[in-house]
């Protein structure tokens, strides 16, 4: 079985198509699965949608919390409680073409740790040039500072296997939207089989409009400490999880 986690914070415009499109995919896909909506303390009613939503069909579970809980401890929970035997995870805004989650459930069955990426070989992007500089260089700094070759930490199409999730995900304990770096630098580091495979991406615009100079330095200040962590505990010879 295949569960597919939906990380929804202030998700109400647009959740309801996000489950129907990916029902749309796993049914065509042919092997069982789950849809669990891993709602973390929204404020605009994707609770409601959501509780909604679970009501017309059994494949889907609704997990709240009254609190935002941060993107990675809402979808560890999520992946805790899920049934299947490999357990993925999709942005709700789909920016990643829907299309790819053949891509993502086929790899999945053959890898531990499977990722998106907008900058392998074979990936098409859209996003303002600015936050692909930043994106780029991000990753240029992980490869050189932790010698893994991951040149996407940041997509938000994700797989794992359930001896993953059981055994490492909980030893991660950055929640923010550094945590996705932090999961796949500690599954590489551990030796865990890993594949990053190319998607179409397409930024929203919302996220778009949302790119300004003020909020891109939050996010390298953010995603750059993470990494000097995960880089001096390397080096010092500790559990390299943050």
């Amino acid at each position: 079985m295949f569960s597919l986690i939906l990380p929804a914070y202030n998700e109400a415009n647009r959740l309801e198509k996000c489950v129907k499109e990916a029902k749309k995919r796993l049914d065509n896909i042919g092997e069982s699965y789950e849809i669990i909506i891993a709602e973390d303390g929204s404020t605009d009613g994707t609770d409601r949608v959501a509780a909604r939503i679970v009501k017309k069909d059994k494949k889907i579970k609704h997990l709240h919390h009254d609190k935002k809980l941060g993107r990675g401890k809402a979808v560890t929970l999520a992946a805790k409680a899920a049934r299947g035997d490999r357990v993925g995870f999709m942005d709700v805004d789909m920016a990643t073409k829907i299309d790819f989650l053949d891509d993502l459930v086929k790899y999945s069955r053959k890898y531990d740790v499977v990722t998106g990426s907008r900058y392998v070989p074979g990936a098409e992007l859209d996003r303002p040039p600015l936050r692909e500089f930043a994106s780029k260089a991000y990753n240029l700094m992980i490869r050189i500072l932790l010698g893994v070759e991951l040149y996407d930490s940041q997509c938000g199409f994700k797989a794992f296997s359930k001896k993953f999730i059981d055994k490492e995900m909980s030893k991660i304990k950055e929640n923010s939207w550094a945590w996705d770096a932090a999961v796949l630098i500690h599954a590489i580091k551990s030796g865990y089989s890993f594949k990053e495979f190319p998607v179409v991406w397409k930024e929203k615009r919302e996220a778009a409009h949302s790119a300004s100079m003020s909020r891109l330095m939050r996010d390298v200040k953010l995603h750059g400490k993470v990494v000097l962590k995960m880089f001096l505990k390397w080096r010092l010879k500790l559990p390299i999880q943050i």
